[in-house]
């Protein structure tokens, strides 16, 4: 596979008054990343992609105390051929990673995948958002495989994998119907320890709770923005 191999890495840290800084802040390939104020870094896209042969990669390491608030100023849109995108994270004491970052679009031809592996120290807090479109409007979309491995304080919190796509058999009734925009959030943290968030499901939108402290709400809809709409529903339900 030819294409492009790049690597992206942010370090967050307190900056002793309540704020944080990034002493680390290197973006790699298309994957350049902005500091936007708030402890806010955007994923911002400096080329085209990920296109047909492109194995993409950011490092997040957030320190005691420090919040890490990653978003992306615009949609991920894959490409024709086979890509690569991994995200790996480490969340330390009293450190805080929310990700939320802008859709994955998989265009037609595609074949993608996508791997997030993050790691919590016991007092660590997690709010982590996913989504994904198939194709662009009026277009069947490509393959797009992603997984996520949430692991707290060497325990596995949550093993989630979804494949989507032609050559998988996600229009059936049992995984996507006729939805074109599917999506989760993961709420982990000590706040969920003492008592766990009631289960709740309805039409495209389920809430759960996890074994450990945390909750997993996944959705899907017919487009992007009754998506947001069923996720933020799950959110106001899940918080602490």
């Amino acid at each position: 596979m030819t294409g492009l191999e790049a690597r992206a890495a942010v370090v967050a840290e307190s900056d002793g008054a309540g704020g944080t800084r990034f002493p680390v802040l290197r973006g790699g390939g298309p994957l350049a990343l902005r500091a936007t104020g708030g402890g806010r870094i955007h994923l911002v896209g400096a080329a085209a992609g990920p296109l047909h042969g492109d194995d993409l990669r950011l490092d997040c390491q957030v320190r005691p105390g420090a919040a890490l608030r990653l978003r992306s100023a615009a949609a991920m849109l894959v490409l024709s051929g086979a890509s690569r995108y991994d995200v790996a994270a480490e969340v330390a004491e009293d450190g805080l990673l929310d990700h939320r970052p802008e859709p994955v679009i998989v265009t037609r031809g595609a074949a993608h995948r996508a791997h997030a592996r993050v790691r919590l120290r016991p007092g660590a807090r997690l709010d982590w958002t996913e989504r994904v479109v198939l194709g662009r409007h009026g277009e069947e979309p490509g393959g797009h495989r992603s997984r996520l491995d949430v692991v707290r304080g060497g325990v596995p919190l949550l093993r989630h994998e979804l494949r989507l796509g032609p050559h998988e058999p996600h229009a059936g009734p049992a995984v996507l119907d006729d939805a074109r925009a599917v999506g989760l959030l993961l709420l982990a943290g000590p706040e969920y320890a003492a008592a766990p968030v009631p289960v709740h499901a309805e039409p495209g939108l389920a809430v759960t709770p996890l074994a450990g402290p945390g909750v997993l709400v996944t959705a899907l809809a017919p487009d992007a923005a009754a998506l947001d709409a069923l996720l933020a529903r799950g959110r106001a339900r899940a918080e602490r």
